[in-house]
């Protein structure tokens, strides 16, 4: 590879005198001063790029993307992930009738039934989620629509909410705990899950409801008020709950470390989402014995109490099982991405060489004529 360089050193000691010499009138010259730096003459470095430098970078960048890419796309396909939707489109669906009666002013909830069969047996731990389609939790009005104070535990922020919560900040004349539409539209839906045993019994698999919010959210960010005072209906008192709660919020939970604003499902909710298809984690399924696995292969029945209306805003629900590995859950883009940039380089570098061998030489060969 050839460079070229430029020094600005002479050149300044150069025009130093010109510029000293310029008498009274070069007091009052409006010109930049003559430096290195407003002048422009600082010193360059340009690379003048050669097919000697040009074509080991491509095949270079070709043979490292290409296996990671390979190696990413393996990982996520290795990956185990069923998906169910419990929407209730279908007249047919147990879910039909929820979903075309309920509001969210209902007080009586709907519960459903689907059964559905996991083809192969899930190994290692698995991680529930619940998944929304057509929810815009980006819309910058719901995503400012909060009182982080107030998550926080501070008292004066729970006696007086910010103005950003509004239209959801008041309630029957007093403040709402928590306040704001992020808040107020909690996913609600129960989710069960049952095994169907050989025999036509059901057996309840056991999902774990804590540790599924971020640290930093459950022990930084999220702070019921009054400290380690646990009567949390003392502490709310004088607060209304969200207008589309069906209980307060010190009613979230009977474990004390997973009621009120620490409640991790509330947690988890309140870190929006950043596209209108989205999932949250909702439980964890934990292996117990390395001999059997986390779920078996067979028939399950997902058993929903269907609390939240997603027809008014033509929204989908979903329940995913899924796995994990070292980078994550099922992506193959990422694997994707490499294989091609791999690939493009890769391909460039065989034209470029092909180029290079059938017309490089031509230029030096060539002879001026008299």
């Amino acid at each position: 590879m050839m460079a070229s360089s430029y020094n600005a050193k002479e050149e300044d000691g150069q025009l130093s005198g010109a510029a000293g010499s310029g008498g009274v009138g070069a007091g009052k010259s409006k010109k930049p001063d003559n430096t290195a730096f407003k002048q422009q003459r600082l010193p360059a470095w340009q690379p003048i790029l050669t097919a000697g430098t040009v074509l080991p970078a491509f095949f270079v960048i070709g043979l490292i993307f290409i296996p990671i890419g390979i190696g990413l796309f393996v990982t996520s396909n290795n990956i185990k992930e069923f998906e169910i939707d419990y929407t209730g489109i279908d007249p047919a669906s147990e879910c039909y009738n929820c979903s075309q009666t309920l509001t969210w002013n209902s007080t009586k909830p709907c519960i459903c039934k689907v059964p559905f069969t996991l083809e192969q047996s899930f190994e290692s731990d698995v991680f529930m989620y619940y998944g929304l389609s057509n929810f815009y939790q980006n819309h910058r009005r719901y995503v400012k629509s909060r009182d982080d104070s107030q998550l926080n535990g501070d008292t004066s922020s729970l006696t007086s909410p910010s103005k950003e919560c509004e239209p959801y900040r008041t309630s029957d004349n007093k403040p709402i705990a928590p306040c704001g539409a992020i808040a107020n539209s909690l996913f609600n839906d129960t989710l069960t899950l049952y095994y169907i045993n050989p025999n036509g019994t059901e057996s309840l698999v056991p999902l774990i409801k804590k540790g599924i919010a971020w640290w930093t959210d459950k022990n930084v960010k999220f702070r019921n008020p009054g400290g380690s005072n646990f009567n949390l209906t003392a502490v709310f008192q004088g607060t209304s709950k969200p207008v589309n709660w069906r209980k307060p919020v010190y009613e979230l939970d009977t474990d004390p470390e997973n009621n009120g604003f620490i409640n991790e499902d509330f947690i988890v909710w309140m870190r929006t989402a950043a596209l209108p298809t989205f999932r949250k984690l909702y439980r964890l399924i934990e292996k117990k014995n390395n001999m059997i696995p986390t779920l078996q292969r067979g028939n399950y029945t997902l058993e929903i109490t269907y609390n939240y209306p997603v027809r008014r805003f033509d929204g989908r629900k979903r329940m995913i099982l899924s796995t994990i590995s070292w980078m994550g859950g099922k992506n193959p883009f990422l694997g994707i991405a490499y294989i091609t940039v791999g690939s493009v380089c890769f391909f460039l570098g065989v034209v470029l060489l092909i180029i290079h061998q059938k017309y490089g030489n031509r230029n030096n060969s060539a002879e001026i004529p008299n």
